[in-house]
């Protein structure tokens, strides 16, 4: 027997759906990486460092996450394939980045000039905030105690990148559909444990 409440679940299901869609309109679409361009960024370390983004992966190869902290989970897995997880943010707001490393096992750079944003820099529009992914999102992090960064530039859209060492270039790309959107983390495994095989029998 259907009751009201299955009736109300499913119309509710419905109408975020069809939000979903009309928003999607109003999305900037990703335009997908090139890699010429992020081995040459330079990133700094939060300690005032300078490094060109490819000496961080041109022998182990890395999992690279922009703004997201929930990769962590993956950090005893990466270690044991000898991948490094790291972290790039676009900008260091009084104590957010503090924040932010308390979640992230990883080392934390930041990329001034956005080129791991990129090619085209993509904002989550205020009409993203109609979305029902976007406020369970928001409210998972409040619970984890982590808001993230909304002063500043802060809904600017996000992703994940596998880099494999040498000529093997980009494994896997995610690009953030709305605040929160998260990778298939097996996704991240798989190409991960193609860097490992690269190196076992390269």
């Amino acid at each position: 027997m259907v009751t009201v409440t299955t009736v109300l679940k499913a119309v509710s299901l419905f109408v975020a759906e069809v939000i979903s869609s009309i928003t999607d309109w109003f999305q900037t679409k990703p335009v997908w990486a090139d890699l010429k361009i992020l081995e040459d960024t330079e990133l700094k370390t939060t300690g005032g460092g300078k490094h060109k983004a490819k000496t961080l992966w041109e022998k182990t190869g890395a999992v690279v996450t922009v703004e997201a902290a929930e990769l962590s989970s993956l950090n005893s897995q990466l270690q044991d394939l000898e991948v490094p997880l790291i972290a790039v943010v676009k900008e260091n707001l009084g104590k957010e980045l503090d924040c932010f490393k308390k979640y992230f096992l990883g080392k934390v750079y930041v990329d001034q000039k956005k080129n791991f944003y990129g090619p085209q820099v993509r904002w989550m529009c205020l009409s993203m905030f109609l979305r029902i992914g976007v406020w369970r999102n928001i409210w998972r992090a409040y619970r984890r105690g982590f808001w993230g960064n909304l002063r500043g530039e802060g809904l600017v859209l996000g992703g994940v990148f596998v880099i494999g060492p040498g000529d093997q270039g980009i494994l896997l790309e995610h690009r953030e559909k709305e605040f929160g959107d998260k990778v298939n983390m097996l996704a991240v495994l798989r190409a991960a444990r193609k860097i490992q095989n690269s190196n076992a029998f390269g």
